[in-house]
Formats: C-alpha cells, sequence, structure tokens
C-alpha cells in the first residue's frame, strides 16, 4: 500500500485480521492488472452508512479491499460523537457510496475499540484494502472532514480500490433494526447540541439528572458539554503555551490546558497534568484541581485505558 500523507500514517501495530473470521481475512488489495484491486468504479452492493459490531466486522475489513470503509468509533455517552455522526453520515450520503460509514459503539464492542487502539471518542479510522489509517479524533468541521475524505479517496485509488456501493442502505428486502430511543431529555439535549445550542443542551441534560440523579449518562454527558463551554473560545496553542510557562502550582493556567488536552482526547496528558497540580498544591486550590480531574474521568468513561492509572496516581498524590 502507498504511502499516505503526513498525519495519515498508517497504524504500524494494530492488526485488523483477529477481528475477521478466517475466510475474511485479508492482508491488503487483492491483486489485479499492475498490481491494482480489480473492478475500478465498479458496483459493490453494500449500504452506505451500516452499524457494525464485532460479528460483523469481517465483512468490513472484506469490503475495505473494494470500497474504501470510513469507521465511526462513537459512544452515546459522548457529545462530540452526537455532532460528529450526523455530519458523517450527510456526506456518506453526499459522496454516493463512494466509501462506506461504518459506526461502532464503543461502549457495546470493547474488542473493536481496542483493535484501533481508542483513545477517546469520536474516533475516526479509515480502512482501504484491510489496513487502517488513523484520520482524526473529537468533531472536526465539515469542510476539514471533507479534505480528508478527499484524501482517503486519494489513496484508496492509488491503491486500485475504487468501488462504489449499490445500495444506500441495508441489503434487499432487509430493515435495519431499530435503535431503542432514547430518553426524552437525552434526545432533546443531542437535537440542541446538533444545532450548536449548548445552552439548550446543559438544561436539558441537568433536567434529566434532575429528573434521575443515578443517569451516568446525563452525567457524563452534562460534563462534556460543559468542557466544550469552557474551551469554545480560546485558541489551545496560546492555553498550552501559558501553561508550558506557568508555574506547577498555577491551578488557573493548568485547568485550562488540561481542559484543552482532554477535548481534543489526549486524556493522559489532562490527567497527568492535574495529579502533578494536586501535588504541588493544598487546600482549596487543590480541591479544584481534584475536583476537575474527577469530571474528566467521568467524561473519558471507565473504560478508557488511562482512567485506572490517573486514579491511583491521584491517590498517591493526597496521601
Amino acid at each position: 500500500m502507498s504511502e499516505p500523507t503526513p498525519g495519515m500514517n498508517l497504524y504500524g501495530a494494530v492488526d485488523l485480521s483477529s477481528l475477521a473470521t478466517p475466510r475474511q481475512q485479508t492482508t491488503g488489495v487483492p491483486a489485479g492488472p499492475g498490481g491494482a484491486g480489480d473492478g475500478a468504479g465498479a458496483a459493490v452492493p453494500g449500504a452506505v452508512v451500516v452499524k457494525v459490531t464485532t460479528a460483523t466486522f469481517g465483512e468490513t475489513v472484506q469490503l475495505s479491499t473494494q470500497v474504501p470503509v470510513l469507521v465511526d468509533l462513537y459512544s452515546a455517552r459522548s457529545a462530540a460523537s452526537a455532532q460528529l455522526s450526523p455530519v458523517l453520515e450527510k456526506l456518506a450520503r453526499e459522496y454516493g457510496g463512494r466509501f462506506q460509514l461504518a459506526q461502532v459503539d464503543v461502549d457495546a464492542d470493547a474488542q473493536i475499540a481496542a483493535a484501533f487502539q481508542v483513545q477517546s471518542v469520536p474516533t475516526v479510522v479509515a480502512v482501504v484494502g484491510g489496513q487502517p489509517i488513523p484520520l482524526f479524533q473529537g468533531a472536526y468541521p465539515e469542510e476539514q472532514i471533507r479534505q480528508v475524505l478527499d484524501e482517503v479517496l486519494r489513496i484508496a485509488a492509488q491503491n486500485g480500490v475504487t468501488g462504489v456501493l449499490s445500495q444506500e442502505s441495508g441489503e434487499p428486502g432487509e430493515e435495519e433494526p431499530a435503535e431503542p430511543p432514547l430518553p426524552p431529555l437525552h434526545a432533546e439535549a443531542l437535537e440542541a447540541i446538533e444545532r450548536g445550542d449548548l445552552d439548550a443542551a446543559e438544561d436539558a441534560y441537568t433536567r434529566a439528572l434532575k429528573e434521575n440523579p443515578g443517569d451516568g449518562e446525563a452525567r457524563a454527558a452534562l460534563l462534556q458539554v460543559q468542557l466544550i463551554r469552557r474551551v469554545d473560545h480560546d485558541d489551545p496553542q496560546e492555553v498550552l503555551a501559558a501553561a508550558a510557562d506557568a508555574a506547577p502550582a498555577d491551578v488557573a493556567a493548568h485547568l485550562a490546558a488540561a481542559d484543552v488536552e482532554a477535548a481534543t482526547g489526549r486524556f493522559g496528558a489532562a490527567f497527568e497534568r492535574l495529579v502533578r497540580v494536586v501535588r504541588f498544591t493544598s487546600g482549596d486550590e487543590r480541591e479544584q484541581a481534584r475536583l476537575r480531574l474527577l469530571e474528566l474521568f467521568e467524561i473519558a468513561g471507565p473504560t478508557h485505558p488511562d482512567v485506572s492509572p490517573a486514579r491511583r496516581a491521584l491517590a498517591s498524590a493526597l496521601y
């Protein structure tokens, strides 16, 4: 496979064959004339947008030898996922089957998330000829996503992967299983996020928690909305540069930098930063850093690989 452009290097350590059945395992693009895949521009049966599980992911890997596949690794708990997924669905249909959008719920399919070494959600990865190409994390603007998609299609074409899906959704005569409806306030919050109204989203999640204080998904989503609001008007590079020059006990500078790191998917860096602040502070300042760290733990979720080590580090810093 040809080398992608900078920022789109292949995952050298990922072996997607572990998710494929023996008949579906693949190590690259099938050789055709001149070494490229056969059937340039040929119609390929399949859906433009599909829900993928561990049981069906082998089919996705196999399809990637004919049509590029864009994998959206998302979580229903993630406000950023709620922003990104509708944009990806829109683009998948707009591109007319030149790639398949494979949606993976990482909370339900941890094996796929582990295969792609997912550190935060949403994470978007392309699969071309059975080989994964990391693309981006977080809710990217639509125009930037278009540029990424065009680059993926260019790479796919260089490797003979130029098929076009012939179905808009589902197989002939089949209906996709209906997803259970979201609780009304969750649905209201997600609609608000999709239209960019973070105030309304925060209000809806707050009301959901008043109705059910044990609603962990609403709690994590509310914290993520608040995180997005905190970083919304800051220049990330300026925030990180200011923190680099700040003393370890400068709580405000490091809280802002940890927010930027978490919002861009670098939870491990955010955790490490705040644990260090806890070590160098006391009293109200230490408590402020501790509480922010606990909030970021909730946003990342208990299955995030950096959460358990950071909890142990926090306990050590406190005691």
